[in-house]
C-alpha cells in the first residue's frame, strides 16, 4: 500500500465487528476495495438531508422567532427523518386528547374449589355496553348454586428464544427496561465496543451467520460470577443453535466479546452490557417449555372460563428471569360433568381508557416499521426533538409533546401532510438503498427528489401563512414578551430582553429583533453606548470564573467593520478610539488558538481576568488590583501590549512597598507570578519541545499599520501556556 506507484490502487476496506486479535487480522488478510454503490448512497442521504433541512430549517426559524418570544426554542428545525418521528408523537397526542372514555359492565364469577381456595373466572362474552343488558345476565346467573365443568384441556407449549441481538431491540430493551435515552444508550455501547467488551453495535441483522464461533464468546463467560453455572451446562450439553432472523448484510449481532464484572465497568455501562450477555447467552439456550391448562364453566346459560401456566422447563428464562412464565395458582383437577360452588356472582362497571403517550420504545418500533432513519440514525432523531424542545421525556421514558412541538405537526398537515406523515421518507429511503444495491442512478434519485421537496417549499414558504395562525393560538408575540433592558440607538425607547431561547432583544417601536450571545447572562452596561450606533450596550457573562464582555446589540448583527463577524462583541471591534474596542484592550495572541486575541476584561476588578476573544481560554489574574489598564507601548521582546497595574498599598504583592508595576504578562517575571494557575495547558505545541517554540507573532489583535510582525519569545511563552485554560 505504501510503495504504490503510477494509477495502481491504494485504498483498500477492513471489514471486522469486533475489537480482537482474531477478528482484526482476518480483516488485514481479506483486505477489499471500498463499495463505491453504497459510498454513493450515504453521500445522497447526507445532501438530501442537510440541503432540505437546511432550506425548511432557515426559513420557518427566521420567520417565527421574528414574531414571537416565548417558542423557548433556539432552533425551529426541520428534518426529513426527524419530522414524521415528531409526527408520531403528536398523533398519539391526539388520540389521547380526542379520546371519549365509554362505560362499560363485565360479570366476574368465583367459585369454591375446597375450603380454603377460591377460583375467579373470567366472563366469555368479555364486556358489554348495555347496563340493561348486563343486569339481565347477572339475574340469569346470580340464583345459581353451581358451576358445571363443560370442558378441560392441557396442552404443551414453548416460549421461544429471542433472536439475535440488533441495534434497534438493544434499544427499545435499555429505554423500556434499563431507563436509559437511545442516545445515552448508543453512546454507552459504542464506549463497550471501543473498549473491546462487545461486537459492533450499529447493525440491523438478526440472524449469524453459519461459520460464526458460538462457543467462543461463551467460553469467555464461563467463569463469571453471575451465569457461570448456566453458560458451563450449555457448554457440556452441547448449544442449541440460534433462531434464523434477519440477515442485512452488514454486522453480526451485538455480541459480548470478554468477560467483564460489575465492578470493571460500573454503573449503566456494566448494565447494558450484563443485558447484552445475557441475551446472547439466551439466543443459545433453549426454548421454555410449560403446560397451559383451561377449565371451561357453565353458570346457568352463561360461560366463563380460568386459565393456567405450570413451567415444565425454564429454558433460556433461566438466564433472562424477566421472560420467565410468571407463577399462577394452580387449577383444581376436574372433569367433564364435575360441578364447584359458586362462591359470587357480581357485576362491575367499568371505562375504557385512552392510550398513554408514547415511550421511547414504541416510538422506535414505529421508525423501524415505516423505515424512518437507519439503526445508526434512530437516537439522533429522538434526541433532536427532545433537544429542539419539541417533546419532553416523563416518567416511564414517555414522550409528550409541547405546545411547540403540537403546532408546528398540525401546521405541516394543514399545509402539506407528507411533509409529516412517514411515507415520503419512507420511499426516499427504498430509492436510497437501491443505490447501495447497484439498482438506481444516483444522480437521477438525488436530482428527483430535490425536485419533489423544492416545489414542497416554494408551497409551504407561499402557505406558511396557515401555520401563523396556529402559532398565533399558542405563543405571544415579541411586542408582549421579556422586560425592559437597553435603549435603542434609533428612536431611543427600551428594549425587551426576552430569555427564552433563542434570547434576544426586541424594539416595539421600530420591529426590530437583535440576536444575543447564548448559553450566559446579560445585563446593562452602566448604561454606556456605542459611539457608532448610540446603542446601550449590555453586558454578556458565562459566570463568575468564565468570560463575559460589553457587546452592542446593533453592531454585533450588523458588523460595521470588514473583519468584525456577526453575532461577536466588543471585544472583536475594531473601532481604533472606542475605549471598550479590541483596538485598546488586546493585550496579544491567544496562547492556545491561532486566530484568537488575548483581550483584558475591564468589568471584572478587583479578581481581574484576561480572556481570548475566539476560544475559552481565561487567565485570572492581579488580584485585589486597584486598577489594570492598557498601555499604548508594547514589549519589545514579544511586541504585546504593556499592562499598567495599580494596587491598594495595604494589598501590593509587589516588592519594594510599591504600587504600581508596568509590564508585559508574557514576558515579565513579576507578572507571571501574579497569575493563577487553573489547568496546564500540556496538548499546546508550545510543550511538545524547544524546536517548536518558534511561531506567529503576539502582536496584539489587528496591528496598526507599520506595526512589524511579532516573534514569540524561546524561554517565556511556553512558561505562560500553564496558567491558561
Amino acid at each position: 500500500m505504501s510503495r504504490a506507484h503510477g494509477g495502481e490502487k491504494t485504498v483498500f476496506r477492513a471489514r471486522f465487528s469486533s475489537i480482537t486479535d482474531t477478528d482484526i487480522c482476518n480483516a488485514m488478510a481479506r483486505l477489499g476495495e471500498p463499495d463505491h454503490n453504497e459510498a454513493l448512497s450515504v453521500d445522497a442521504r447526507q445532501e438530501l438531508d442537510l440541503r432540505i433541512g437546511c432550506a425548511f430549517t432557515r426559513f420557518q426559524t427566521k420567520y417565527f422567532q421574528g414574531k414571537y418570544g416565548n417558542l423557548d426554542s433556539s432552533l425551529i428545525s426541520f428534518g426529513p427523518c426527524q419530522t414524521p418521528t415528531l409526527g408520531f408523537c403528536v398523533e398519539r397526542h391526539d388520540r389521547i386528547q380526542s379520546f371519549k372514555p365509554e362505560t362499560y359492565w363485565v360479570l366476574q364469577a368465583k367459585v369454591i374449589t375446597d375450603k380454603d381456595r377460591s377460583l375467579l373466572l373470567d366472563w366469555d362474552r368479555v364486556r358489554v355496553f348495555d347496563r340493561e343488558i348486563a343486569q339481565m345476565f347477572l339475574n340469569m346467573t346470580k340464583l345459581e348454586k353451581e358451576a358445571q365443568v363443560e370442558a378441560t384441556s392441557r396442552k404443551e407449549k414453548a416460549k421461544q428464544r429471542p433472536l439475535a441481538l440488533n441495534t434497534v431491540e438493544m434499544l427499545r430493551v435499555a429505554s423500556s427496561s434499563l431507563g436509559m435515552g437511545p442516545q445515552h444508550a448508543m453512546q454507552t455501547a459504542e464506549r463497550l465496543y471501543t473498549q473491546g467488551y462487545i461486537s459492533y453495535p450499529r447493525t440491523e441483522t438478526t440472524h449469524y451467520p453459519e461459520n460464526f464461533d458460538l462457543k467462543g464468546p461463551l467460553r469467555q463467560q464461563a467463569n463469571h460470577p453471575y451465569w457461570a453455572d448456566t453458560v458451563k451446562r450449555l457448554l457440556a450439553e452441547g448449544i442449541n443453535r440460534p433462531r434464523k432472523g434477519h440477515d442485512a448484510g452488514d454486522h453480526p449481532p451485538i455480541t459480548p466479546m470478554r468477560s467483564a464484572t460489575e465492578a470493571e465497568l460500573g454503573g449503566e455501562a456494566w448494565r447494558l452490557y450484563e443485558y447484552i450477555t445475557r441475551h446472547f447467552i439466551a439466543t443459545v439456550s433453549h426454548d421454555c417449555r410449560y403446560l397451559q391448562s383451561s377449565v371451561s364453566f357453565r353458570i346457568g346459560p352463561e360461560r366463563f372460563t380460568c386459565t393456567g401456566k405450570t413451567v415444565i422447563s425454564p429454558g433460556f428464562t433461566e438466564i433472562m428471569p424477566w421472560q420467565s412464565i410468571p407463577l399462577e395458582e394452580s387449577l383444581p383437577t376436574c372433569q367433564r360433568g364435575d360441578s364447584l360452588a359458586v362462591g359470587e356472582v357480581k357485576m362491575l362497571e367499568k371505562q375504557t381508557s385512552p392510550p398513554d403517550y408514547l415511550t421511547e420504545a414504541e416510538l422506535i418500533t414505529l421508525m423501524e416499521k415505516h423505515g424512518i432513519g437507519t439503526d445508526a440514525s434512530i437516537p439522533v432523531h429522538i434526541n433532536n426533538i427532545c433537544q429542539r424542545n419539541y417533546v419532553v421525556v416523563e416518567s416511564g421514558r414517555r414522550l409528550r409533546p409541547t405546545n411547540l412541538g403540537i403546532v408546528l405537526v398540525h401546521g405541516y398537515y394543514k399545509i402539506d401532510a407528507e411533509l409529516v406523515l412517514p411515507t415520503i421518507r419512507s420511499a426516499v429511503e427504498k430509492q436510497l438503498n437501491l443505490i447501495a444495491q447497484g439498482r438506481a442512478d444516483y444522480r437521477q434519485v438525488l436530482g428527483h427528489t430535490l425536485d419533489v421537496f423544492k416545489r414542497k417549499f416554494h408551497y409551504f414558504v407561499d402557505s406558511i401563512a396557515g401555520m401563523d395562525e396556529l402559532m398565533e393560538v399558542s405563543f405571544s408575540p415579541l411586542a408582549a414578551t421579556g422586560k425592559p433592558l437597553s435603549r435603542c440607538g434609533k428612536c431611543h425607547r427600551f428594549m425587551k430582553y426576552i430569555q427564552a431561547k433563542p434570547s434576544r432583544l426586541h424594539c416595539a417601536h421600530c420591529d426590530e429583533t437583535y440576536s444575543l450571545p447564548q448559553n450566559g447572562t446579560i445585563k446593562l452596561y452602566k448604561e454606556l453606548r456605542c459611539p457608532l450606533d448610540d446603542f446601550e450596550l449590555a453586558l454578556w457573562s458565562s459566570g463568575s470564573r468564565g468570560k463575559s464582555y460589553p457587546l452592542c446589540p446593533y453592531c454585533s448583527n450588523h458588523p460595521p467593520f470588514r473583519d468584525m463577524k456577526k453575532g461577536t462583541g466588543c471585544n472583536e471591534c475594531t473601532h481604533p478610539t472606542c475605549q471598550h474596542s479590541l483596538s485598546m484592550l488586546g493585550i496579544g495572541q491567544c496562547v492556545e488558538c491561532e486566530s484568537g486575541v488575548l483581550v483584558l476584561d475591564p468589568t471584572s476588578g478587583p479578581k481581574w481576568r484576561v480572556a481570548c476573544n475566539r476560544c475559552n481560554v481565561v487567565a485570572h489574574c492581579f488580584e485585589n488590583a486597584h486598577r489594570v489598564r492598557v498601555s499604548a507601548d508594547t514589549c519589545g521582546a514579544c511586541e504585546a501590549a504593556l499592562l499598567d497595574v495599580d494596587f491598594n498599598k495595604a494589598k501590593s504583592p509587589l516588592p519594594g512597598d510599591s504600587t504600581q508595576h508596568t509590564g508585559c504578562v508574557f514576558c515579565d517575571p513579576i507578572f507571571q507570578e501574579l497569575v493563577e494557575l487553573k489547568h496546564a495547558a500540556s496538548c499546546h505545541p508550545m510543550h511538545r519541545g524547544p524546536g517548536r517554540r518558534q511561531g506567529r507573532g503576539r502582536g496584539r489583535g489587528r496591528r496598526p499599520a507599520g506595526r512589524p510582525g511579532a516573534r514569540r519569545p524561546k524561554d517565556k511563552m511556553s512558561a505562560l501556556a500553564a496558567y491558561f485554560v
